[in-house]
């Protein structure tokens, strides 16, 4: 079983800066590829981004490339998303997930984490 617990969300105004992290229990955390995702009110969750099991690959979303950065540390279980010039539009709860390497749909991840709440205002 693996256990996935987040951290790190709040309110920040559009342009800031936010580190979400993912802290990992269970089984072999260098095991798994994983990732991010979001999920805004009334919208599906979407892909955010993800990585390998050693850091050396990593995949993101559109809608965020350029300004978010996932990385992770083995030796600590967990997982990082570094989220930077913030927008309105990124508003949403952001979960991490332990899957394959570089999955980019829900179904593809079998572990959850329960979320954490981000809130970008104008």
């Amino acid at each position: 079983q693996v256990q996935l617990v987040e951290s790190g969300g709040g309110l920040v105004q559009a342009g800031g800066s936010l580190r979400l992290s993912c802290k990992v229990s269970g089984r072999a955390f260098n095991a798994y590829g994983m990732g991010w995702f979001r999920q805004a009110p009334g919208k599906e969750r979407e892909f955010v981004a993800a990585i390998t099991w050693n850091g050396g690959m990593t995949v993101y979303a559109d809608s965020v490339k350029g300004r978010f950065t996932i990385s992770r540390d083995n030796a600590k279980n967990t997982v990082y998303l570094q989220m930077n010039s913030l927008k309105p539009e990124d508003t949403a709860v952001y979960s991490c997930a332990a899957g394959p390497p570089l999955a980019t749909r829900t179904n593809q991840y079998g572990f959850w984490g329960q979320g954490t709440q981000v809130t970008v205002s104008s």
